[in-house]
């Protein structure tokens, strides 16, 4: 399992839908991921330290989930069939552990605001994860777009969540 951390949530530009960004640790690749709108909110309200005065679906989650003294223990993208990505929350409960079947999008709102690990499964990461290299590759390319693919990772190196706030309120 490759661990990856939430990068920013932000709008597709081609498809003008919610996306949320993940990396491995060292940033060196990402994975972007389609999210519905209430989705895109709650995870971007987390990553800002926004708080809302009543509870919503996911701290409502996390609140169920603290009176009953079970914790998330990790939170897994690990499937990815037909464009559609899958995943799970392991749970930890005092009769063990527990894995549920979940959303990506809810299962990493979740972990934020449980400051539970994230990970994608290795056939996930193979699959699906783009690697800065690949970027450098094309770049050295001969194929004319040499100029694009570096300005490319810059942007991804640069990335906030602040470049994307006004797009998602």
């Amino acid at each position: 399992m490759v661990r990856v951390k939430v990068k920013l949530v932000g709008i597709d530009q081609v498809a003008m839908c919610p996306v949320v960004v993940i990396t491995d640790m060292e940033e060196k690749s990402f994975l972007p991921i389609m999210v519905g709108p209430a989705e895109a909110s709650a995870i971007a309200m987390e990553l800002e330290g926004v708080k809302p005065p009543r509870p919503l679906t996911h701290d409502l989650m996390r609140n169920f989930l603290q009176r009953l003294n079970a914790q998330v223990d990790r939170v897994i993208i690990s499937e990815l069939k037909d464009e559609t990505y899958y995943g799970s929350i392991v749970l930890s409960t005092e009769s063990g552990k527990i894995e549920v079947d979940a959303r990506p999008s809810d299962a990493i709102a979740l972990a934020l605001r449980t400051q539970s690990p994230i990970f994608v499964a290795e056939t996930v990461a193979d699959q699906a994860m783009i690697v800065a290299g690949d970027l450098r590759e094309q770049e050295e390319a001969p194929r004319g777009n040499d100029k694009e693919a570096e300005e490319f990772r810059r942007f991804l190196d640069n990335l906030t969540p602040d470049d994307f706030r006004r797009r998602l309120h």
